[in-house]
């Protein structure tokens, strides 16, 4: 059903310890959707995109991702290993620290997932993993080990490992800013080509021109509420509200296309 969203957050609240991290998020993401979270350091954004695929347990409210639902309001039971392993198996996730197996090459780290949680046939995961791997331009590295490879190599191999899974929706914790300035483009590259074949994405960026350029939605976040969102390209270029118009006057106008 095209009109029904593929990703749905209501109420959803989390804390740790005494901080309320997320207060009574409510987000739509449409199928084939591009939101990007934008907000200063300690506004949610990292904690939002963990409790979706449940890296993390919201205390209340309801995640919804395709056809799979979790409920977490009072009086539900918490879901158990083996639902929360299939509902994430639905939602593919690249962190900032690209969490590669340093002994296993790269092609072996995109056959990972596929032959131990999916059970596929070793040399069908390995076609799939060169398909892959060249569709992140690194079909030339499949054999050659994490330390060997840039930064943005290996976030690139990072992508690919998460796609191998063949999720429904893809999650880029601030998928570039662990990387050197040279390195950004290749793998905003990538995340470009992703959106452009329609597949459902969150990301939280600091890089406002490439999120005016591919969101469909800019979410801005702070003290853990959803202050303003909107079409990408509004937000970030006329924000309506005061905060968000602070944080994005830290970044410098040279940094933003001009206005069309």
């Amino acid at each position: 059903m095209p009109d029904v969203p593929m990703i749905e957050m209501t109420h959803v609240k989390k804390a740790f310890g005494a901080v309320s991290v997320l207060k009574d998020i409510s987000l739509q993401v449409p199928r084939g959707g591009v939101v990007a979270l934008i907000g200063p350091s300690g506004s949610g954004k990292s904690t939002l995109l963990r409790c979706l695929n449940l890296l993390t347990i919201p205390e209340s409210g309801q995640i919804r991702v395709g056809q799979s639902r979790m409920d977490f309001t009072s009086g539900h039971k918490l879901p158990g290993d083996r639902e929360l392993a299939a509902f994430r198996a639905r939602t593919g996730m690249v962190f900032q620290n690209f969490n590669l197996f340093p002994h296993m090459s790269a092609i072996e780290n995109v056959m990972a997932g596929p032959v131990t949680v999916l059970k596929t046939r070793p040399e069908e995961a390995r076609a799939a993993a060169l398909a892959l791997l060249d569709k992140v331009g690194l079909r030339d590295k499949a054999d050659v080990a994490p330390d060997k490879l840039s930064g943005g190599q290996k976030q690139r191999v990072a992508i690919a490992r998460a796609l191998a899974m063949k999720p429904e929706v893809m999650l880029f914790d601030e998928a570039t800013s662990a990387l050197d300035p040279e390195l950004v483009g290749e793998v905003l590259a990538v995340v470009r080509q992703l959106a452009a074949e329609g597949m459902t994405m969150m990301l939280v960026t600091h890089e406002m021109a490439f999120a005016r350029e591919v969101a469909d939605t800019v979410v801005f976040m702070r003290d853990g509420v959803v202050v303003e969102q909107g079409p990408a390209r509004q937000v970030i270029d006329a924000p309506n509200e005061p905060s968000t118009q602070s944080f994005l006057s830290h970044f410098h106008n040279s940094a933003l296309p001009a206005q069309r």
